[in-house]
């Protein structure tokens, strides 16, 4: 007890650690008390922190900043329009076809667990594997209506949601890029004076995520497109719906590839069967994921995150408990985050803190 009140002691009689542990503890509020409300308002700043990147490079080329953020804000309209109008209603169409070819595709590949009784008749019978089919199709179709339910807009309320989202989102992007000067120094006025250590842990934070929201963004994007290609070559079905699966996956490292592996397999069995086509289909996911994580990272991510994997694979389970599919999301910013914190926080008895890089 004595070391923990010697510490505690140490650490609050610094003012920078008080300012830091403040701002921390009031985001954190904010996000847990106010975090539903303010969705849009997360979302829009997460979309503005991504485009901002492109607007300093169109403002070293010599544009003023209104222009600049006026011709990445029109581009960014043109992408939502390209995504709401084109890749959704494909996306739709493609589940509900998924989901009606479900029965047809069971009953092609039924004939290999058929098959299990004359070849192992001590470990299976054919009730067993009646019963077996007759679960998965009955599993396999309560899933599928349960996604075309989630996917239809009936409900008064998703159809407000998603107006509501598709006018305040843009709005707030626009304003948040170009008031920025104005807004970060509103802000400043009301954080604490002492607040260097707080700077220290920014710094790190604006660095390493702004290299990996906007090149984890170009990853997604570049390994759609490529698996999209690549599987309509091959003539797999339900091309777009597996290729955005694939280039989602990107988000979360070594997870994502072995979760979206199983989809991609069971349609290329079903369509295909044991047969080379079946197998070109694997190969060529095998191919893409490879030269993904050999090729594509390491280019694109000129300072990548020093998370180690297991790190990343708790940040992922953690994160993922307490806040979801967006906890999930945002697993590995968050870790970099806390480990920006612990970096910089004072080590030595005098708990000065370090200067940032």
């Amino acid at each position: 007890m004595q070391v923990i009140r010697d510490w505690l002691n140490r650490h609050l009689n610094d003012p920078q650690v008080v300012a830091l542990t403040l701002v921390l503890l009031v985001v954190f509020g904010i996000v847990i008390v106010f975090g539903d409300m303010l969705a849009p308002v997360f979302a829009s700043l997460i979309i503005a922190y991504l485009l901002e990147g492109i607007v300093k490079y169109l403002e070293r080329l010599g544009l003023r900043r209104l222009p600049a953020v006026i011709i990445v804000f029109l581009l960014f309209l043109a992408f939502l329009a390209l995504v709401v109008l084109a890749l959704i209603p494909t996306l739709s169409q493609q589940v509900v076809q998924l989901v009606e070819n479900l029965p047809n595709m069971i009953d092609r590949g039924q004939s290999a667990f058929l098959a299990l009784p004359d070849k192992y008749p001590e470990l299976f019978s054919r009730d067993q594997v009646l019963a077996l089919l007759a679960t998965i199709k009955t599993e396999a179709l309560g899933t599928g209506r349960a996604i075309v339910a989630s996917f239809s807009l009936q409900s008064v309320v998703k159809v407000f949601t998603l107006v509501l989202y598709m006018i305040l989102v843009p709005l707030l992007v626009f304003f948040f890029l170009k008031d920025k000067r104005p807004l970060l120094a509103w802000v400043g006025r009301y954080l604490p004076r002492h607040r260097r250590l707080a700077d220290t842990v920014w710094h790190d934070v604006d660095a390493q995520i702004g290299n990996y929201v906007r090149g984890k963004f170009l990853e997604i994007v570049i390994v759609w497109l490529v698996s999209f290609a690549t599987f309509l070559a091959l003539g797999l079905e339900f091309s777009m719906l597996l290729a955005v699966l694939v280039g989602l996956s990107v988000i979360v490292p070594y997870v994502g590839a072995t979760v979206v592996t199983a989809p991609i397999a069971v349609v290329a069995y079903f369509q295909f069967g044991p047969t080379a086509d079946f197998l070109s289909v694997l190969i060529a996911y095998a191919i893409i994921q490879a030269l993904d994580g050999n090729v594509l990272v390491p280019v694109l991510f000129s300072e990548v995150v020093s998370l180690h994997p297991v790190a990343i694979i708790v940040a992922i389970l953690v994160f993922g408990g307490i806040w979801g599919f967006w906890g999930v999301f945002f697993a590995i910013p968050l870790a970099t985050v806390i480990k920006a914190i612990i970096d910089a926080w004072p080590r030595s008895s005098s708990c000065q803190p370090s200067e940032p890089a």
